[in-house]
């Protein structure tokens, strides 16, 4: 698969190509250390692709463990989507984004404000009051929207969308390809 992807690669220009203009830094949300791989998910809760996407790249993580390091970067279609990105931010100011951000795409079907105090409450968030509290005033929006901004400043258009080492994949998105670049 990676044979294919590199001769669909040089059938295009380097101008054609997305790159990730806002590099992986400390600000991003990132499981795995320097690996050899660095694959970027900009995505949102509430999208089914994104959903089906969710137990793939946890397969690939599996696989491939500490060979690749793992962002997830905020692009919420909030016009159909509005809950849940903020929820994992306020879950992050509290040392929980990947236990909240894996309990979204767990539960896709039940994401109203109500279920997601449930959720804090059942990965035992410190401080629900502040959890509540903060989603009610949108204090993370600023940092979704930056997200948001770098991946349309990147080609992002749709989510899922993934970047391998900084390089746009438009491959099928199944664990084997996803591995296999």
């Amino acid at each position: 698969m990676r044979e294919n992807y590199m001769r669909k690669k040089t059938m295009i220009s380097d101008a054609d190509i997305a790159k990730l203009i806002m590099p992986v830094s400390q600000r991003d949300h990132i499981q795995g250390g320097h690996a050899q791989a660095t694959l970027v998910e900009y995505g949102d809760y509430e999208c089914p692709y994104c959903g089906q996407a969710y137990p793939i790249v946890r397969e690939v993580q599996k696989r491939l463990k500490n060979k690749l390091r793992f962002v997830f970067r905020n692009f919420p279609i909030t016009q159909t989507h509005p809950h849940t990105q903020q929820a994992a931010e306020a879950a992050s100011a509290q040392n929980k984004f990947w236990e909240m951000h894996d309990y979204l795409f767990e539960h896709q079907n039940a994401l109203a404000n109500v279920d997601l105090e449930q959720y804090a409450k059942k990965i035992q968030i410190g401080n629900i009051s502040t959890f509540k509290s903060e989603l009610g005033q949108h204090i993370y929006a600023a940092r979704v929207r930056e997200d948001f901004l770098s991946g349309v400043r990147s080609g992002v258009n749709g989510t899922p969308t993934f970047f391998i080492n900084g390089i746009s994949y438009d491959d099928s998105w199944d664990a084997e390809s996803l591995e296999g670049w």
